[in-house]
């Protein structure tokens, strides 16, 4: 296998587009930041995939637990496993999110880590394989089916469930006398704290991530209450509205913005971790919002100089998850579908997630895989041990959530309404209703 890897090739084709987790399109040309990794072999098959700009070159938790599952992969099958990935530089840059679409679309890989909102998109589309006959699809947690399953095909798999929470300078709040906030009234109250004394901006924000919040609040009664099924029945037949559900979430982060906890036009323009992460870890902002992985990655939260905790979103139901399942898809239409599908099926196999999940640290998509998670994570992790939680990403909705609910937070931001983004939100579902 080394010599394999010293064969690899890197190709840099200047340019650019998004880091991780969230969100539309043009075909990406020679001078879009598109990198391959190709390996000489007789049988490959080719992944895209991201790569975070923030110091490239530094170990990576999550990239070097994914390429155990690879190496694994390689193996068993005698195959090889070219990486194609691409970064954004800033907010200008089309987004990895449209890039990953556009390759899907015109068949330029074979397998694809895509966010819920692509994956929803391409299945959609009838651009992804069902993967539900595959070995590994049967040992996959229900929340994860409830997330990838569009039409009755299993579409991706991911290699960890994503759990989303508040970042915590526990030290912060203690000098101040502060108890971690459970209501959004609690988060309020420690924002106006800090800022009276000295602190301007409390909350560091992106311009993807801040939909979390809206999602803790508008969900919380729906997936712990009891009626499950019957809400969505009634969201998707158009009985009930989304923006009904959501209007509090918005007019939530309405008054963040009115009071100053945020800066959103910074927050407009800013990359995840890197337009907020130098302030926190510096202990200028007591609070950011963040994946599970950023809390054992040292390119982003796994080294902070002070009392680190993850904790839940403020919701009616106490500090709450938000859990988002990305997922790796194989193209309908791949050059290489019966080496991918195997590939894939390694990748994300009992044995393979093990190994990912002990290197990483993470929730596992497998019900069978258990680890423990480090002490930061302890919060966020007996919440969803409890399974407390709201998810952020359902295939079983027609309205798709992340995406579309990042993209209006991003209009609050730029200055839009409340009431503008309760009615782009009843829009969209009723073009959703449409389909």
């Amino acid at each position: 296998m080394e010599r394999k890897r010293k064969k690899r090739k890197a190709f840099f084709l200047a340019g650019a587009a998004a880091l991780i987790l969230t969100a539309c399109v043009s075909r990406p040309s020679p001078g879009d930041n598109v990198m391959t990794f190709e390996r000489e072999n007789e049988r490959a098959v080719t992944l895209f995939s991201p790569m975070e700009k923030t110091m490239p070159d530094a170990d990576n938790v999550a990239r070097s637990a994914s390429e155990k599952t690879v190496t694994l992969a390689e193996e068993k099958l005698g195959v090889t496993v070219n990486y194609i990935t691409y970064t954004a530089e800033d907010y200008q840059d089309k987004t990895y999110d449209e890039v990953a679409l556009d390759r899907a679309r015109n068949d330029l890989d074979d397998m694809y880590l895509l966010n819920p909102d692509i994956l929803q998109k391409l299945a959609e589309e009838e651009k992804l394989m069902d993967l539900s006959e595959l070995d590994s699809a049967k040992n996959l947690r229900d929340v994860v089916k409830m997330a990838n399953v569009v039409d009755g095909k299993l579409v991706g798999i991911p290699q960890e469930v994503v759990a989303y929470g508040l970042f915590i300078n526990k030290d912060m709040f203690d000098r101040y006398d502060l108890e971690l906030p459970e209501t959004p009234e609690d988060f309020l109250e420690c924002c106006r704290v800090f800022q009276e004394n000295g602190i301007d901006t409390p909350v560091g924000a992106n311009r993807w991530w801040l939909e979390t919040f809206v999602f803790a609040q508008a969900y919380a009664d729906l997936y712990n209450g009891g009626e499950l099924e019957a809400e969505i029945a009634a969201l998707n037949s158009g009985e009930k509205k989304y923006s009904d559900y959501m209007r509090p979430g918005f007019e939530f982060l309405q008054k963040m913005i009115d009071c100053g906890y945020i800066d959103a036009e910074k927050a407009y323009v800013s990359e995840a971790i890197e337009g907020e992460g130098a302030d926190f870890l510096a202990q200028k902002t007591p609070i950011v919002m963040a994946y599970w992985s950023a809390a054992n990655a040292d390119t982003a939260y796994g080294k902070p100089d002070f009392n680190m905790q993850v904790i839940g979103f403020p919701s009616s139901r106490g500090q709450m998850p938000v859990v988002s399942i990305t997922g790796i898809s194989v193209g309908v239409n791949a050059e290489h579908a019966e080496d991918a599908m195997r590939t894939l099926d390694i990748m994300v196999s009992d044995e393979a997630l093990q190994l990912y999940a002990e290197t990483n640290k993470v929730i596992s998509p497998s019900k069978n895989v258990q680890v423990e998670c480090i002490p930061a994570l302890q919060p966020l992790n007996d919440r969803i041990n409890e399974n407390v939680f709201v998810l952020a990403t359902n295939a079983g909705m027609k309205m798709e959530q992340w995406g579309n609910t990042c993209m209006i937070v991003r209009k609050l931001l730029g200055g839009a309404s409340v009431e503008e983004c309760m009615a782009e939100l009843d829009r969209l579902q009723e073009e959703a209703l449409q389909k």
